[in-house]
């Protein structure tokens, strides 16, 4: 398969087919040494329609293997109209895929739970062709996005909820054997509320429930939060413990401080490490993407856990240092402005750690354009105490959205951060605090790219950075059958 981009802003080391419509990731699983990813995807377009699950494999996170797509909606069957979202479990030698089953004759909240077997290893899947679970609990007044797991001898599911007395919840499932299910109500419902004292809040319904279960102390609940009639808007967490098969928890906080995440999904890796992934789209006008011929990417992999301080912490998974390529940044100092000072030039993918130490107003900027009319900023607000990524100068295009971000941030020492860049997507992890910032951008320039260190006037700053290109992924020649995807 080609990953020969269509236009400049096309990711390399981000998962994704070379064309089309994507977004939320899917059917997150280890089967059989190796690691799957399926995603919604419209084969026939770079819009929202037709959702199948497009699908990859791995061995290493690295090299993916496209195989055929794994769900195709049955025509005039309980999914008819599209195969939503969901996960997938392995049970001995068989995977089982748990989805949204989308009708357009039924109402448009409402998504019941249905499955498709894998015995191939994910080469092909047979629908149940029923539903799972035949009706949704009285009061519901959203239902869709199955989020399934063992424990113990059985297996238990969450389903993303809006309820009729204005709470959003996750409801709880259980069975024995992936077959019978029984409703046990809420594992949390809450009502709307603020998050880390934003406007934003928790939502009217909760999309993609996942369950971070405690290893020895604090779990976590993460969903995209859900408004009627904005629709999805951010991912938040929830951070406590299971008691008599609820999940008591402390207030809302981000699971991702930047506009363009979405669509959590987590995958339980070897060696007990929790990986996940979630859906960027697209942050310019949607004629632009059609134009181009495709629309969403995955975010990197995390490896995601709950700390001591019952703080959400995530950081690239290892295996993404593979990726790094030539160290074309290594700079190190202090500067006290005003003028700034030239620590390299990046590509349009880079990996880039650095440790910044400011008395005030200071940071990075990623300059686009040779005359430095165009860039990416990301400083430290030392009187917040936060971490700013600033996209309004991004892209001279003015179809692109602009905005600034902020994530909490300790300024009374230095600062460390990771900063993933791959063509029209940015990661910024704290590696301070574990917390991230995701953001898409779409820059004109054509030359290379720089990266200045910058301070505002009568501040000091040091720093260190070190910056390698990123080498793309492998994406392997796709088999027989798989080629529907290219």
């Amino acid at each position: 398969m080609s990953t020969t981009p269509r236009d400049v802003h096309f990711p390399m080391a981000h998962l994704r087919p070379p064309r089309n419509w994507v977004n939320d990731p899917n059917g997150l699983v280890f089967h059989d040494g190796h690691y799957h990813v399926s995603y919604q995807y419209n084969p026939h377009g770079a819009t929202h329609a037709n959702m199948h699950w497009g699908h990859f494999r791995s061995r290493d996170l690295l090299t993916w293997e496209p195989l055929p797509i794994a769900l195709s909606p049955t025509p005039a069957g309980v999914d008819a109209d599209g195969c939503f979202s969901g996960n997938a479990v392995s049970d001995g030698d068989r995977i089982v895929a748990f989805y949204s089953a989308h009708r357009e004759d039924r109402s448009p909240q409402h998504q019941p739970v249905t499955c498709a077997v894998s015995h191939d290893g994910g080469q092909t899947f047979s629908p149940r062709g029923e539903t799972v679970i035949q009706a949704w609990p009285d009061g519901c007044t959203m239902y869709r996005d199955p989020y399934v797991w063992r424990e113990g001898d059985g297996w238990r599911m969450l389903v993303g909820a809006a309820l009729s007395d204005g709470s959003a919840a996750a409801l709880q499932y259980d069975s024995p054997d992936l077959e019978s299910w029984t409703c046990r109500g809420p594992f949390v419902a809450r009502p709307p509320e603020p998050i880390e004292g934003t406007e934003q809040s928790t939502g009217d319904g909760w999309e993609c429930p996942q369950y971070l279960p405690a290893s020895g102390g604090l779990g976590a609940l993460i969903f995209g939060t859900w408004t009627e009639p904005t629709g999805p808007m951010r991912v938040a967490a929830l951070i406590g413990e299971e008691h008599d098969g609820q999940f008591k928890a402390g207030p809302p906080m981000w699971a991702d401080h930047g506009p363009d995440f979405y669509a959590p999904a987590l995958l339980r890796a070897p060696g007990g490490r929790w990986l996940l992934w979630g859906w960027s789209w697209e942050a310019r006008d949607q004629a632009w993407a059609v134009a181009g011929g495709w629309a969403g990417v995955l975010t990197l992999p995390r490896e995601i856990h709950v700390d001591g301080d019952g703080t959400l912490r995530q950081r690239p998974a290892t295996e993404l240092l593979a990726l790094r390529g030539e160290h074309t940044v290594h700079a190190g100092g202090a500067i006290h402005g005003p003028e700034p000072v030239d620590l390299g030039v990046v590509g349009r993918a880079f990996d880039l750690t650095a440790r910044l130490e400011p008395t005030a107003e200071a940071g990075l900027r990623v300059l686009t354009t040779p005359d430095g009319s165009e860039y990416l900023d990301i400083r430290l607000d030392v009187d917040a105490g936060e971490l700013v990524v600033d996209r309004d100068r991004a892209s001279l295009n003015n179809r692109a959205h602009g905005g600034s971000y902020r994530m909490p941030c300790p300024t009374g020492g230095p600062v460390d951060l990771r900063v993933v860049v791959d063509h029209s997507i940015a990661e910024v992890f704290l590696t301070t605090t574990g917390q991230v910032l995701t953001l898409r951008f779409y820059p004109t320039g054509q030359g290379p790219w720089r990266l200045q260190a910058r301070t505002a006037p009568g501040t000091r700053l040091g720093f260190t950075a070190d910056g390698w290109d990123l080498n793309p992924l492998v994406i392997k020649t796709p088999t027989s059958g798989a080629t529907e995807q290219s």
